[in-house]
């Protein structure tokens, strides 16, 4: 799990350079304009301290939560402070689920409790929702406020019914990812009511909402390194 992580974050680091414009001109248009950018900041830092030796690599817990802290110190503005609480809490859950897992064993399938079967795409599940949680807690929005959470949303959504399906973890990201894509996409037509965005009132409907946006980029980029194997 820890290489698919480091993997992922390299990954996603790329694509954001990569995108890096086309994020920052949709912020232009209904933000500080400057998303992109620092979202560009953050991720060459955090593989800069991967390639330094400086970010742990294994275990996962603590990889989620270096990224974090590194994140939140280096993008700047709401998006590091979002980032970078989802990356932390992700890990901090991770790292506690690991330890209740040594002390007790886990139910068999999801008649005991409600949980999903135990394994890497749980445990992913588990993180996933985690940071979402705590994004959604921090930003005191919901779905359909043309936010980020509008892409991690459904995103959860499609990784929980795959994972109870059974699927392994290349197919659960990619469904996933495909479902950030379309919820990003329906940002366009919504009213901005959370962040800077919603300072424009009817002016901000008609535009892609940058958060979402880079949400379904570095889910795709965990469906990508995830089929790498």
């Amino acid at each position: 799990m820890e290489e698919l992580l480091v993997r992922w974050l390299r990954l996603a680091a790329a694509r954001i350079t990569a995108e890096r414009e086309r994020l920052t001109d949709l912020d232009a248009a209904i933000g500080d304009g400057d998303h992109g950018i620092n979202m560009d900041r953050g991720f060459r830092e955090v593989v800069r301290r991967l390639d330094a030796g400086a970010c742990p690599t294994d275990p996962p817990a603590a990889v989620l939560e270096a990224a974090g802290r590194i994140l939140i110190g280096t993008v700047g503005g709401a998006s590091g402070a979002l980032y970078g609480r989802g990356f932390q809490h992700a890990g901090i859950t991770v790292g506690r689920h690991a330890r209740v897992d040594e002390m007790v064993d886990a139910p068999a399938g999801d008649e005991a409790d409600g949980r999903p079967p135990d394994g890497r795409e749980a445990r992913a599940l588990i993180a996933l929702t985690a940071a979402i949680e705590a994004i959604a807690a921090l930003g005191r929005a919901v779905p359909g406020e043309k936010t980020m959470l509008d892409a991690l949303a459904p995103a959860r959504a499609a990784f929980a019914r795959a994972v109870h399906a059974g699927a392994g973890l290349p197919v659960v990201t990619a469904q996933a990812a495909g479902a950030a894509e379309a919820g990003a996409l329906a940002t366009i037509p919504l009213l901005a009511t959370k962040g800077r965005a919603s300072y424009l009132g009817e002016r901000s409907i008609g535009h892609l909402d940058p958060g979402a946006a880079s949400s379904a980029l570095l889910l795709r980029a965990l469906a990508d390194a995830a089929a790498e194997g």
